[in-house]
């Protein structure tokens, strides 16, 4: 019965031109789309030198790694300077600056330094960054200057700005700013796996087609015909994927770098988050099939542009002001796992990650098996 009924399932959902599209179509031809929009931003962004003020009091003066590094970071003999600063007296000179679009945005210090923009976009989020990654190291910096003076202080604060180089650096030749799309893509596929899952447990469900009437009355046992037509739809999403990452590979040339088993790890444990949602999310919600897919699609595209799939700076919005989401959010454990491969010499946030992930896959395997424990039916 396991063999035949999960045969059945590759057939039916073989022949669904609706799921065959969002799990092997659609990702390449987004995938297309991101290598034809972004393929020259590299050379558009590097290093991409904008104009900033810093309001010069007293605040100011006396906080001396604040200080010293800015001046490090907008010298002109500095080969990696980022900053074209005007130093002003007063926050309505800066204001007033940054009204006629004279400067991307201005720092004012008052208890602690604060950071002011007119709008959101990559310069605006380097210099947030930039900003918070100084205060983070102020102490460190401090004690440097004391005991070195200003000596080799630009290659101090080099290698602290490496830990945002996703931001601020992208001449790295394992990673560029366009890899994050292509991640946020990777976690897209995964969660659209869950589509898959969907329509097979639908398949056994009474209320949802005759085939899950037919089941519910027969001596089968559930939890064999239930795990055949899962372990068959994972099985095909897999081949998307891998069909996606021959594209992004061989076609799109995009190099993963030394963690190519990692990536394919994550990515497998991702499908796997992927599908647990969709057999969630059939299970839960007793409305048509095509509610259920509507509401599938919603949180996945929602979980990606959490994770920064429309752009890098709303992931950092998020893990700044409500990092609790994205530390639930699958689309981003798997985009952040991938990443954290390139950023740090450790593997230890890409274990968490991947962690968070299994965690996530038990708790909707949980919600779905007490789910479907619950349902009845008064007549089928």
């Amino acid at each position: 019965m396991f063999k035949h009924n999960f045969i059945y399932t590759l057939k039916i959902l073989g022949k669904n031109k609706v799921l065959i599209f969002w799990t092997f179509a659609f990702p390449i031809i987004l995938g297309t789309f991101f290598f034809l929009a972004f393929s020259d931003i590299e050379n558009n962004e590097k290093l991409d030198v904008f104009p900033i003020a810093i309001v010069e009091n007293d605040n100011f003066n006396s906080r001396m790694g604040f200080k010293e590094t800015f001046e490090v970071l907008s010298d002109d003999n500095n080969e990696d300077k980022l900053f074209d600063v005007s130093y002003v007296l007063e926050e309505d000179v800066a204001l007033e600056m940054l009204e006629n679009k004279d400067i991307v945005g201005y720092i004012l210090v008052l208890d602690e330094p604060t950071v002011v923009v007119a709008k959101s976009g990559i310069n605006e989020t380097i210099l947030q960054v930039t900003t918070d990654q100084i205060l983070s190291h102020e102490k460190v910096l401090e004690d440097y200057i004391r005991k070195n003076g200003n000596s080799r202080l630009e290659n101090f604060v080099k290698v602290m700005m490496d830990d945002y180089s996703y931001v601020l650096d992208n001449s790295n030749k394992n990673m560029s700013y366009t890899m994050v799309e292509y991640y946020t893509l990777i976690a897209m596929t995964c969660l659209y796996g869950g589509t898959l899952g969907l329509t097979a447990l639908n398949q056994n469900l009474a209320n949802m087609s005759q085939r899950g009437k037919r089941i519910e009355v027969s001596p089968s046992p559930k939890f064999k015909v239930v795990l055949s037509s899962i372990l068959a739809s994972f099985l095909i999403s897999l081949i998307g994927l891998f069909l996606l990452f021959l594209f992004l590979v061989f076609l799109l040339k995009v190099d993963f770098g030394l963690f190519g088993g990692h990536v394919v790890l994550l990515a497998i444990v991702g499908n796997l988050a992927g599908l647990a949602i969709g057999v969630a999310i059939a299970s839960c919600f007793k409305v048509k099939e095509g509610t259920k897919l509507g509401i599938l699609l919603s949180v996945t595209m929602l979980g990606c542009f959490l994770a920064g799939m429309m752009g890098i700076t709303m992931k950092y919005v998020v893990d700044k002001n409500v990092g609790w989401i994205n530390m639930i959010n699958p689309a981003n454990l798997i985009t952040d796992g991938f990443y954290s491969l390139y950023y740090y010499d450790t593997l230890t946030r890409y274990w968490w990650d991947l962690l968070g992930l299994l965690i996530f896959i038990g708790v909707m395997v949980i919600v779905s098996v007490l789910a479907l424990r619950r349902n009845s039916y008064d007549s089928i």
